[in-house]
């Protein structure tokens, strides 16, 4: 899997949220920067770390005309569990397929207790109110995503 390039639009898809909703990335063109980051499942610590740090921060976020979009293959009653059990407040997408990490590279061999297995690579892109792609964090630290994100946005957008 290789990643989108930097620069072009961002691949569009269109997924149900946790309330069964359909979220399109290209409802937020011309209006909002999108921080879109996969994360492989819901409920499991590192996967809450990130979500909670990410929800701790929508005032910033909103300042910064940005919306977060988090994409996993959990099935949408699994997101509805997560949203309700940590009171998160961005749109936690549902990918059962893995189309869309395999759209942006995010769909990978992975290594975890002497096994290998296919899954979600946890990385994060930057998407601007234009739709194209501007950054991608390849390397993702849970306990400090929120820091790194919000940083990252003050510095470029």
């Amino acid at each position: 899997m290789s990643f989108p390039k930097i620069g072009n639009l961002a691949p569009v898809f269109t997924l149900q949220n946790q309330r069964g909703e359909k979220v399109a990335l290209k409802d937020f063109r011309g209006n909002k920067n999108v921080v879109l980051y996969f994360y492989p499942k819901a409920m499991t610590p590192g996967c809450t770390t990130q979500a909670c740090g990410i929800r701790d921060t929508e005032s910033e976020l909103a300042a910064l005309d940005t919306v977060v979009l988090a994409i996993s293959p959990d099935p949408v009653a699994r997101l509805e569990k997560f949203e309700q059990k940590h009171e998160l407040n961005f749109d936690l997408l549902s990918d059962e397929d893995h189309k869309v990490a395999e759209k942006y590279g995010a769909w990978g061999l992975k290594k975890f207790m002497g096994r290998e297995f296919m899954g979600v690579l946890r990385t994060t892109f930057f998407i601007d109110k234009e739709g194209r792609l501007r950054h991608i964090f390849e390397t993702v630290k849970t306990k400090s995503h929120d820091q790194d994100v919000l940083d990252y946005l003050r510095d470029n957008f």
